[in-house]
Formats: C-alpha cells, structure tokens, sequence
C-alpha cells in the first residue's frame, strides 16, 4: 500500500505495486547423473519468493525457479496417494512438480471513482507444497534372471566389459550390474544393454530372499534372459521346476514381466547332466521358447547367445517404434 507525495501532483493517488510471483519446482531428467543420492541429504526443495511490491506502481521481482535435475529412469509418485506423477523415460524431459505462488494486488487496483484513497491490498496467495516418492529404475534392453549361482554374473562378464563379482555362493550380487554389449562391426556396430538382476528364489514376491526389491529395474526390459543351471552343483534336481518357480515369481510381481518376450539358456553345459539338459529343451519347444545352451567357463555358445540376443531387441525395439508412430500422428 503506498501513496504518490510528489511536488507538483496534487493528489498523487495510490501507486502501491503488486507484488511478484514465486518461483516453481521444476524436475528435469538428465544422462549427466545416475543415482538419486543428491535428494537423500537434500530432501526439502523451495522455489524463490517472489518480492514485494513497491511504491510508484512498482511490481515485485519474480521468484526464481528450482530445477532439480533426476537421472533418465527415474519415477516419480505422490508420496500421500501413490500416484504415478511422472515417468522420466527419456532425457531432457521436464516438469513442474509443485507451482509458484501467486503475487497480491497493490491498492492501485482498487482505487475508483468514489473511493480515491484506497487503503485495500490482496495478499499473495501461497504457493503449492507437495510430496514426492522418487524411484529410479535401470534401464537396460535386456535382463537376465533366474536362481542364484546360476551364472548371471559371469555371463554378463564375459559378453560385455562389466566386472561384477562373481563366487561360489548365494547373493553373491547385491545390487543389479549393467554391462554394454556390441555386436557387428563398424559402421554397422550395434549395441544393448544387459541388467543381470541379483538372484531371485520362490517367495521373492513376499520378500524371501532379496524380496523384490530388484525386479522392478526389469520392467523397462525389452527382452529376458532366463538362465537355468543344468549341472549337479546347485542341488536342486528339476530345471523345468526351477524355471517355474522363477515365472512364478515374475508372475506375481505383475507389471507384464511374465509377458516380455523370452530366450531360455541352460548354463554350465561343459558339466551338464543330460537328462536335465533335456528335459529343459523338451520344456523350451514345448512352450515355444528360444533355446541355447551355453558354458560361461569354456566359452561354448557365448557368440551365438550375444547375436541371438542382439536380433531379438532388434525385433523388441521396432516393435516399440511402431507402437509409437500412430500416438505421434494423432
């Protein structure tokens, strides 16, 4: 609220300005980061206030904007209802996660033709506060799992140049590894990312094991690997039993993991039993399944595998490109 007291203007009138908008929340997906650790010590995030209005129907500064910067994967729910808000897909995506507030009227909008003096003025109004769930999930084109020990890490070893740790016990991956794999030669070259997502056991979905706290880096997946041991080493005497339980728990979890198109691979063929070797390949015709047998060690069938691989996100992305092309025309 303000008043003209110049020299030479009489009656001056009121000159209170309006005060200036705040700034918003904006989320904006980016290659540059790749973990969300920046918002576990910074959870709390506020747009600039906007200044006060001044004399002389002078308006406020506006506020300046946050931009919160998220690696491309990430998820963002509303922390009260559970909604899916956004899903950062792709880089360079943006958002505004929570709006500004608005600036309030100076009493120069209220003076009239009866009311000269007006000592009126509108408060801002407050911005928006609101509170989110962040998830961030790998994207990768292909993942690869099955039980435990089955292989997983030192496959992805040796198709790709990621160096995960590998030994001769259960859980041995805590955390999913990604690993590159190129395929043909230059100019030509292609490439795929593979997820090898820690090993799973019946009950996962309930929280056996490393729960499933995991499985939701798949989702994105274009295509699953799905690894079963086929030597006596594990323990476990059914590879077809092994394989259910697996789809079972892919099942259970929803979100179409169960769906994805498959490859079945029976690792550790240089020490194979024959029997489970073949009872798992009846299995794979039977349901229709790609089917390979591979030894990590020797190296039998890893070329073969990594190609087949390579045709099957081929056909995954064009298939995903196509989907798309029609949403782009409307």
């Amino acid at each position: 609220m303000a008043f003209r007291r110049e020299k030479f203007v009489p009656r001056g009138g009121p000159s209170g300005g309006d005060g200036g908008n705040g700034g918003d929340v904006i989320m904006e997906s980016t290659q540059r980061h790749n973990t969300l650790m920046y918002f576990r010590f910074n959870p709390e995030h506020k747009g600039e206030r906007g200044e006060h209005g001044m004399g002389s129907n002078c308006t406020g500064r506006e506020g300046k904007d946050v931009v919160l910067k998220v690696p491309v994967g990430t998820a963002l729910y509303d922390a009260e209802t559970g909604e899916m808000v956004h899903d950062f897909a792709r880089a360079d995506e943006r958002i505004v996660i929570a709006k500004a507030g608005r600036g309030g009227r100076g009493n120069q909008h209220f003076a009239t033709s009866t009311h000269q003096a007006p000592r009126e003025h509108e408060l801002g109004r407050p911005g928006e506060e609101r509170v989110y769930r962040l998830e961030l999930k790998v994207l990768a084109d292909v993942g690869l799992v099955g039980y435990p020990n089955v292989g997983k890490s030192t496959l992805i070893s040796r198709i790709s140049a990621a160096k995960p740790k590998i030994a001769d016990y259960p859980f041995t991956t805590l955390e999913p590894n990604l690993g590159v794999v190129s395929i043909g030669e230059a100019p030509h070259e292609e490439s795929y990312v593979v997820a090898d997502i820690p090993g799973l056991i019946e009950g996962a979905h309930l929280g056996a094991g490393l729960g499933v706290q995991f499985l939701r880096h798949i989702e994105r997946t274009r295509v699953l690997v799905h690894l079963v041991d086929v030597s006596d080493a594990s323990g476990r005497l059914d590879p077809v039993e092994d394989f259910k339980v697996i789809m079972g728990e892919l099942k259970s979890f929803g979100h179409g993991l169960d769906e994805k198109p498959m490859m079945v691979v029976a690792s550790k063929a240089d020490v194979a039993n024959p029997e489970k070797l073949k009872k798992l390949q009846t299995m794979a015709k039977r349901k229709k399944l790609p089917f390979y047998e591979i030894s990590a060690v020797t190296g039998l069938g890893i070329e073969k595998l990594k190609y087949a691989i390579g045709e099957k996100v081929s056909a995954a992305r064009k298939a995903a490109e196509a989907e798309t092309e029609p949403e782009k025309a409307l």
